[in-house]
């Protein structure tokens, strides 16, 4: 099972391995106070793409398209889809306000996609 949580969200036991997705830290954050067990931040978007994202948030689908070109044959999110398929609960963390458009909802999609691929191919 693969949940979504904001790095901010308490951690609950049913969370399994935790993992942050972003390149840099959350402010304010001491690194032991939220329980993450991973931190993948290679596999957040880059800091150009980021920024671009910033200063366009109303063209959400084409960071996704943006940041999905950037992450899909990586090192970190190859590491990841390891980390998924041996793992029974993983949490990927985010650092934002909105639950339904952040990088954590991108990651989930394309390790889905990624998953399922690699199942009907075993």
């Amino acid at each position: 099972m693969i949940k979504i949580k904001g790095i901010y969200e308490k951690p609950d036991i049913h969370d399994g391995v935790r993992i942050l997705i972003e390149r840099r830290w959350p402010r304010g954050m001491r690194r032991s106070s939220q329980h993450v067990d991973i931190w993948l931040k290679k596999i957040g978007p880059s800091d150009d793409l980021h920024r671009w994202h910033i200063h366009n948030p109303g063209k959400w689908v084409e960071y996704e398209k943006k940041y999905i070109e950037e992450m899909k044959d990586s090192t970190p999110f190859r590491k990841l889809v390891e980390i998924a398929m041996h793992t029974d609960t993983l949490t990927l963390m985010f650092n934002g306000e909105n639950p339904e458009k952040n990088d954590a909802v991108i990651v989930f999609n394309l390790l889905k996609k990624r998953l399922i691929e690699k199942l009907k191919s075993e």
